[in-house]
């Protein structure tokens, strides 16, 4: 339990800016940051920057589920 705390104080890697931020969401197994969330769901999808997105966004993969 201790790690949890400490974890929650120090904060994750954003899989997209890939710097250590407190707050965001989950998917699958990685972290994306408020500010990157906002980000890309603000930039239309003709503006390169969604390809950079896109980009980041495959390093993220479904958890195995082991039975």
């Amino acid at each position: 339990m201790g790690s949890l705390v400490a974890k929650k104080h120090t904060g994750e890697e954003c899989v997209i800016c890939e710097q250590t931020k407190t707050r965001g969401i989950h998917l699958y197994t990685s972290f994306i940051c408020t500010d990157c969330e906002n980000d890309l769901i603000k930039t239309d999808t003709s503006n390169p920057k969604y390809n950079y997105y896109l980009k980041k966004l495959k390093k993220i993969t479904m958890p195995e589920i082991f039975s």
